[in-house]
């Protein structure tokens, strides 16, 4: 696809922007993005963003307290270090700042703690609706399963507007 600016290069920046429920995108090269001002970077390594997630949560008081004792028996890692270097220290710290790392994960992914794919924007309707309908379904049977009658309800009727 080409840069919707300057139609030479291929964009390689998206920008997906919804406004009073109107979807627009846009579709730039590097260059043309950096003229209009947009910070373009690359990637961001998982590190930086989760520490970058950790800081901005503790400030706020809506993230784990960095301040807590918790300490990796295995390497000695704290949760505060792990805030400073971005890094964590062994496998085992997963378990060991399981709680502390599953807010963070949450508040990044929109309440989401597992990976649930994303659908190309130029998928066809059929496939989107079924990835929908899929989803929807595995919602509905979460609901279910903890007894939310109401939202189970409401998924139901989703689910046949699907259909």
């Amino acid at each position: 696809m080409l840069c919707q600016s300057c139609n030479e290069q291929t964009a390689t920046i998206h920008l997906t922007e919804i406004t009073e429920g109107l979807r627009a995108e846009t579709h730039l090269c590097e260059a043309c993005a950096q003229k209009q001002g947009l910070a373009v970077k690359s990637q961001i390594p998982i590190n930086e963003l989760l520490s970058t997630l950790l800081a901005a949560q503790s400030e706020s008081g809506g993230g784990p307290d960095l301040s807590a004792d918790i300490q990796c028996p295995s390497c000695g890692m704290t949760l505060k270090q792990f805030a400073e270097k971005s890094l964590l220290g062994c496998p085992h710290d997963y378990d060991v700042f399981g709680d502390q790392l599953k807010m963070i994960i949450e508040r990044a992914h929109n309440g989401n703690t597992r990976h649930c794919g994303k659908t190309p924007s130029t998928a066809p309707a059929d496939t989107r609706d079924r990835i929908k309908l899929i989803n929807l379904k595995q919602q509905l049977d979460e609901a279910v399963r903890d007894e939310d009658y109401e939202t189970a309800a409401k998924l139901r009727d989703m689910i046949e507007k699907v259909k």
